[in-house]
């Protein structure tokens, strides 16, 4: 998985460590991926059972309610109720697997080489990597493993007996990202001033504003208004570059309509109230 990557990574040299206080945080949706990394799961869901075609619509529709909302309090709120409500009953152990086995068809055609490239860089100055994430870590943490990153922060599920209870610890949105970096930065010792943080969206205003490198990559309007104001640099990654060759099982023609009747809904929703990405 990914074995490229890591192979090139070893072959990089390395070089004297500049420094233990620094870490580059990397959003994951749109920004290391050309996609949402919840979405592009959907589909085996959908072939395993878990999700049914108006789940899928559902969870559409409330994404694309928050993105286009104003990312306040209430429709974070939301967000999280209407994903509690969506994975009470599931078994942690199968969301994983499902993730980890559809990992090559689903997430590696769709990797930003610009974003691999900047990840390299990073480690190379000897700055620790993170992906921070919205989606749930039993879907971000295959993801983070297979690009060779080994620290991740995403949304926590409660899990009692192998089944998740509906009720969501820590979710990993909005504020809750800058808590968060601010939680590991005080635990690490790192310096935020010296750290960089990137996002395409928004809605991660407050991560971005708590370190001293804040980068706009792909930005939504929000964020682009935003970058431009506060002087931000704005990068734009278009190279998504598949790292392993895709192989798997066809999806059913019922799963492909579903997950494609539910990005256009989606997308019909966020282009009418101005939003570009989550």
């Amino acid at each position: 998985m990914l074995g490229t990557v890591t192979a090139e990574d070893q072959r990089l040299p390395t070089p004297p460590r500049a420094t233990s206080t620094v870490a580059a945080f990397f959003d994951l949706d749109k920004t290391i991926i050309a996609r949402s990394s919840a979405y592009a799961f959907g589909r085996q869901f959908m072939e395993s059972g878990l999700l049914t075609p108006s789940g899928m619509m559902q969870m559409a529709l409330g994404q694309a309610m928050y993105i286009s909302g104003g990312h306040d309090h209430d429709q974070m709120e939301a967000a999280r109720d209407q994903l509690s409500a969506m994975v009470t009953g599931w078994r942690a152990d199968h969301v994983r697997r499902i993730a980890e086995e559809s990992l090559h068809q689903v997430i590696s055609p769709y990797v930003y080489k610009e974003a691999i490239e900047l990840i390299r860089h990073h480690r190379a100055l000897g700055h620790d990597v993170f992906i921070v994430s919205a989606s749930a870590a039993e879907l971000v943490e295959p993801i983070a493993a297979a690009l060779g990153v080994r620290e991740c922060v995403a949304t926590r599920l409660e899990v009692v007996d192998g089944v998740y209870t509906g009720e969501v610890p820590f979710f990993c949105r909005g504020g809750n990202k800058a808590a968060e970096l601010r939680r590991i930065a005080a635990d690490r010792g790192y310096d935020l001033s010296r750290c960089y943080a990137y996002s395409d969206s928004g809605t991660d205003e407050p991560m971005l504003s708590v370190v001293g490198h804040p980068v706009a990559v792909n930005p939504d309007k929000p964020l682009r208004k935003i970058a431009e104001e506060r002087d931000w640099p704005i990068r734009i990654f278009r190279n998504p570059e598949p790292l392993f060759r895709r192989t798997g099982p066809r999806v059913t023609g019922i799963a492909a309509a579903a997950v494609g009747a539910a990005a256009l809904v989606a997308g019909i929703i966020v282009s009418r109230r101005g939003g570009d990405g989550a």
